[in-house]
């Protein structure tokens, strides 16, 4: 009796509705679209309110180097 794994199994199984909208919300031109959405939409901001977005950008240096530090 062969046996299979469990990748093979959920290939086989059929693709979800849930799966397939999902496959097609990170479709290489939507990513790049929210991407695009994102960057121009933080832009916007950091313009009407720099003070708080170099605090924000502060604070998240600080969290990174403080949890990505080497020792």
């Amino acid at each position: 009796m062969p046996t299979t794994s469990r990748r093979n199994h959920r290939q086989s199984k059929a693709e979800t509705p849930v799966a397939a909208e999902v496959r097609d919300l990170l479709d290489e031109d939507n990513v790049k679209e929210m991407a695009h959405d994102a960057t121009e939409y933080l832009t916007d901001y950091a313009r009407q309110k720099p003070g708080t977005a170099a605090l924000i950008c502060l604070g998240i240096g600080f969290v990174l180097g403080w949890k990505l530090k080497p020792w």
